[in-house]
């Protein structure tokens, strides 16, 4: 959401690396001004950001599967996680 509304309320005002046109008034910079643009431009960044989060998750995912696996076993699961992966029991459930 910040991202995109960066590129709502940019303003050549704030930042002066836009210049200022021929008559001397700040460059539009974000929708507010005139400038959707830029708007677009953040979805864009956006769209690229969470591309490159997906493909990193995926990829990743893919190796500890490869790897590890991402799954206990069955039977590791019906005695349960405590006592299978840490030999202890978590809840005392018969006291």
């Amino acid at each position: 959401m910040g991202a995109l509304l960066t590129g709502l309320f940019a303003s050549g005002a704030i930042n002066a690396v836009f210049g200022k046109d021929a008559t001397g008034n700040p460059v539009a910079t974000g929708a507010v001004g005139g400038n959707w643009h830029q708007v677009v431009n953040q979805a864009v960044g956006m769209g690229i950001g969470w591309a490159l989060a997906i493909v990193g998750t995926l990829a990743l995912l893919f190796l500890v599967d490869k790897t590890m696996g991402l799954k206990v076993s069955a039977a590791d699961e019906a005695v349960g996680l405590d006592l299978s992966q840490h030999g202890e029991e978590a809840y005392d459930l018969n006291s």
